[in-house]
């Protein structure tokens, strides 16, 4: 088990930045709760994943080098994304594969890690329930579910807190459709991907959608509405600090 740290990076997100302010600040609300001191640097910008995911790996290159600049130091690079994390701990060194930056992002990507893990088997984190009972179901994303792997860590949490029930969903495996521009240049296919989801989501009975990556959140929430459900999406991060902070 890793360390525990007296200081952390964290990491922001685009989608954090400009849409979940929210979530992000409750990830950085949960870390401090601990005795963690969070740093964040101010010239940290996007990952670098639309470029590289769209074949575009200079471009990509050009946005990643500013966050191995903006990441100088050994402290653990917290991430409240899977997407994210997943292309900053195992894209990085492909991406500078034959680069002079190589050794520089070996370093950074080692030092990623993504939230719930982080809280779970770094700092061992323990959790009071201060609300009212509630039934939630949980998606998976894609990232966070096969390349970072964090799953069993963000539920673990969940089931900490005492008056959650956490419904599983039966399709839990399937993408949600986003992914990124895949949503925009397949639009009918995202729209059937995600119309699926939402229809597995109801079937639950459960009154909140959770999930660790805002992208889905923005795209299965804005089909929610669409459908006039009324299951709010939300950060897994934004929705433990409400339970503990009371």
């Amino acid at each position: 088990m890793p360390t525990r740290p007296q200081k952390v990076y964290y990491f922001g997100t685009c989608l954090i930045d400009l849409c979940y302010p929210q979530a992000g600040m409750a990830g950085i609300e949960l870390l401090q709760r601990e005795g963690v001191e969070v740093l964040f640097p101010q010239q940290q910008s996007c990952c670098g994943q639309p470029a590289y995911n769209s074949g575009f790996p200079e471009e990509a290159r050009k946005v990643a080098r500013q966050q191995l600049k903006a990441f100088p130091n050994d402290y653990p690079i917290v991430v409240p994304s899977g997407s994210c994390g997943g292309m900053l701990k195992h894209h990085y060194p492909k991406l500078f594969a034959n680069q002079p930056e190589f050794a520089e992002a070996q370093r950074f990507s080692g030092q990623v890690m993504e939230l719930t893990e982080f809280l779970v088997t770094v700092l061992e984190i323990q959790l009071e329930d201060r609300g009212q009972p509630i039934k939630v179901t949980w998606h998976s994303s894609c990232s966070a579910l096969r390349e970072m792997r964090v799953i069993d860590y963000s539920k673990s949490l969940l089931r900490q807190l005492r008056n959650v029930e956490l419904v599983e969903l039966r399709r839990e495996r399937e993408c949600c459709g986003f992914g990124g521009s895949f949503s925009v240049k397949q639009a009918d296919l995202s729209s059937a991907m995600v119309s699926d989801k939402v229809a597995d989501i109801e079937k639950t009975g459960a009154s909140r959608l959770l999930s660790g990556d805002c992208g889905c959140l923005m795209h299965i929430g804005g089909a929610l509405d669409y459908q006039k459900s009324l299951i709010p999406a939300q950060h897994i991060a934004e929705f433990v600090w409400e339970r503990v902070h009371g």
